[in-house]
């Protein structure tokens, strides 16, 4: 507080501006101090004077700074979504390059060699894929086809049609013929009707599984044998079928097309159902394991004597744990972590399913000597059920009830994939763990470890591919134990895995789960096997992302018309040519047409055909996307599954003839030494010379230590040849030394030549 007379002293002082004369600033002295306020003088917070505010007014004040505070941050934050779209890099949209337009719905598609397979209202159709136009139209069923599958059995195409009701139907396609086989599980009364869920078809076309159900919920696997061989038989020679009493006009497929749909055939196929075809051959029934129990066994003889031929041996069935120590065991479980239970926790079960594949011949799936099976046929099948630890294996080539073989694992098996050439099988467990094993070869690639709270959906190989100068290319030849397949998780984020026999697996994240987009999250991949190293992305908004996994970038996007509406959520129908850079797209219904329901059938719907090769982007990797060995030979891009030697001699001509070696002058061999340690050397150049001068035996006499000593020596004795004209092997010549007097590695016997 300053004294009435300071106070009253500032009042009588004039202003500075109304001052006469030059205006100058006073400097500062102790006497301008006010000595009575030094001691009560403080630096007061300039909020003080707000808080000091009566009520309410004070309470009001603090409201309305946090609402401004709370304001503020969410202007930010949109402030930097909106920066964040605006420097966002948005593809490439291309449109379709065909339209097929279809006046019912299709709810199914499959690709085979050059055709196209719809399934829809009480049938399917047939398509050819190089014009995309219809040649065949089949509808005779009361249901309509849910699910279609087509397998390529070189000159033939099996099909496999799924209706409402759960039948199976096979048909074989050959020769512009279409031949109906059997109802595999259909039944007289439809209570005892039986649903089929998934149907795998063996690699050439020999086997055959079916996972039922029956309306109880029970579940299990049929496996049956496809008599390939009968069936071309058959239709080659088609009069020894026919009954000579009896004549049957063939169906055409006119017969079958409303009148309104003749214009759109084009080929003479038809519908052979005069002729009837061997049927699959039933070979065993396969139940999901039992759970563990109490053992009924007396002894452990008895347990030995069960299993037959030790087979089995694994799968937990065969056992002598009593009832009583099962029971034990969880009180004691209960007891020491019920602190950490929810008694309130109930734990759903999930829906009992099995996933299975079939295996070809290799070191881990031998056939007994006794067994003979079909050349290049599937010999075992491969099963896992849900919640179930263990992978079984069951032969084919002769029935038995227990499983021949089990692969036990740390954790329930949730996913499990085989590349399509069957030379690679990845096992994904619920704890983010995937354990590639190489069939061919025998022997697992590794174990790969997703990250932490990533759980492996669906795994998608790929045809192995090399980036080459920063683009993917395909390698020419067979490449051994090398793979790559993308993986996509529960909370859709995809990574890539690589695996190699000379390296460990590694994974690479190419996408994250998008927090801010979650329409955009992926819902489904499918790989594309005529491009190397690329993947198409369905998302849940509708639109399609093709990937270059090797460089983690998306090239372009593909989207049907604007004219058509895609449905929410989005599950795409879709079909991926292996043979032809294709695929095709159900795009959707018209606007204003809504997806039908079961009484309006007859609602215009579309599939779109995309192509590759008609998008700039894509129409150099259509052409160029293979790579040849010798181009790769140097290059550290692919490992070589090539002899050491062989490996040794690229690497030595390579460092010779690079231009900081050929400045040295080294004589080039023609024969690299067989002394691991003496190729070292070479290939570092000058470093030769002091090992072989260090390692000679004291018999041994170096005629020219560096080029430079033999081009002077042999100035100096004529006889002599200087280094650079050496006869013949055109390399250092040491008598008596053994590392460097042996010939070519190639023609080196491993057994007698050692050091």
């Amino acid at each position: 507080m300053s004294s009435s007379k300071g106070g009253q002293a500032q009042k009588t002082r004039l202003p500075n501006f109304t001052r006469k004369g030059p205006q100058e600033v006073p400097p500062p002295t102790e006497k301008d101090w006010h000595k009575d306020d030094e001691k009560d003088y403080t630096f007061l917070d300039p909020d003080q004077g707000l808080d000091s505010l009566p009520q309410p007014y004070r309470m009001i004040n603090k409201v309305l700074n946090l609402l401004f505070d709370q304001i503020w941050e969410v202007i930010e934050e949109r402030e930097t979504v909106r920066e964040a779209e605006l420097n966002r890099v948005r593809p490439t949209v291309y449109p379709p390059q065909e339209e097929i337009q279809l006046n019912r719905i299709s709810t199914c598609m499959a690709i085979s060699q050059d055709y196209l397979f719809i399934g829809g209202t009480k049938g399917f159709s047939i398509y050819h894929l190089s014009n995309a136009r219809r040649i065949y139209v089949w509808e005779k069923l009361k249901a309509d086809v849910t699910a279609i599958w087509a397998a390529d059995l070189g000159s033939e195409i099996l099909i496999a049609t799924v209706d409402e009701l759960g039948v199976l139907r096979l048909f074989y396609f050959y020769k512009d013929s279409l031949y109906h086989i059997k109802a595999i599980n259909e039944a007289e009364e439809s209570s005892k009707q039986n649903t089929c869920l998934h149907v795998e078809i063996s690699k050439g076309g020999d086997f055959m599984a079916i996972l039922l159900q029956a309306g109880a919920g029970e579940l299990w696997l049929e496996v049956y044998r496809l008599p390939k061989d009968m069936w071309f038989k058959e239709t080659e020679h088609p009069q020894s079928n026919l009954n000579s009493k009896r004549k049957v006009k063939p169906m055409n497929a006119l017969d079958n097309v409303p009148s309104e749909n003749l214009d759109t055939l084009d080929g003479p196929i038809s519908f052979r159902g005069d002729i009837k075809l061997t049927h699959p051959s039933y070979l065993m029934k396969i139940k999901p394991p039992k759970p563990v129990s109490g053992t009924t066994f007396k002894s452990p003889l008895e347990v030995f004597s069960k299993m037959e031929d030790w087979y089995g041996l694994g799968s937990g069935q065969n056992h002598f744990i009593r009832e009583s120590q099962w029971e034990q065991h969880m009180d004691i479980f209960y007891s020491s972590y019920k602190k950490y239970l929810d008694p309130d926790q109930e734990v759903e079960e999930p829906l009992s399913s099995a996933m299975f594949h079939f295996l070809l011949p290799s070191c881990i799936t031998l056939i007994p000597g006794e067994v003979k099976g079909p050349p290049g046929a599937a010999c075992v099948i491969g099963v896992h059920w849900t919640g179930s630890h263990n992978f079984f294996l069951y032969s084919l080539n002769r029935v038995m009830k227990d499983p021949e073989g089990v692969w036990p694992c740390a954790a329930p098996i949730t996913v499990s994939q085989l590349s399509p050439s069957c030379s690679y099988l990845v096992l994904a467990c619920e704890d983010g763990v995937l354990t590639i094993w190489d069939m061919s070869e025998g022997f697992p690639l590794g174990v790969v470890a997703l990250p932490e709270e990533n759980l492996c959906k669906s795994i998608h190989f790929l045809r192995y591919f090399v980036v080459h100068q920063g683009q993917s290319l395909f390698p020419e030849g067979t490449v051994k134990s090398c793979m790559k397949c993308v993986v996509l998780c529960t909370n859709s984020s995809l990574h890539l895995v690589t695996a190699d026999g000379a390296q460990c697996p590694s994974s690479t994240e190419l996408l994250r789960r998008t927090e801010t987009h979650p329409e955009e999250a992926v819902c489904t991949v499918a790989p594309v096997p005529t491009l190397p190293g690329v993947v198409l992305l369905f998302t849940k908004n509708g639109s399609v992302n093709l990937m270059d996994v090797g460089k983690a970038q998306v090239l372009c996007a593909f989207v049907p018309p604007v004219s058509h509406e895609l449905p929410f959520p989005w599950e795409p129908m879709f079909a991926v040519s292996s043979q032809h850079p294709y695929f095709l797209l159900h795009g959707g219904y018209p606007r204003g047409h809504t997806k039908p329901t079961d009484d309006s059938k007859e609602v215009p719907n579309s599939i779109f055909w995309f192509n590759f090769e008609t998008y700039p982007p894509l129409q150099d990797m259509c052409k160029n996307n293979a790579i040849s060995q010798k181009d790769l030979a140097y290059s550290k891009a692919i490992p070589q599954a090539q002899p050491l030697e062989t490996i040794c001699e690229h690497l030595l001509q390579s460092r010779l003839a690079s231009p900081r070696r050929a400045s040295l002058q080294l004589p080039v061999p023609s024969c690299v030494p067989s002394c691991l340690h003496c190729l070292s050397n070479w290939v570092n150049g000058e470093a030769v010379w002091q090992h072989a001068v260090s390692n000679l035996p004291p018999c041994a006499k170096l005629l020219p230590s560096r080029p430079a000593d033999a081009d002077a020596a042999s100035a100096q004795d004529p006889k002599r040849p200087a280094a650079s004209c050496l006869p013949g092997t055109a390399r250092p010549r040491l008598r008596g030394c053994p590392h460097l007097c042996q010939p070519p590695m190639s023609s080196l016997d491993p057994g007698k030549h050692r050091f």
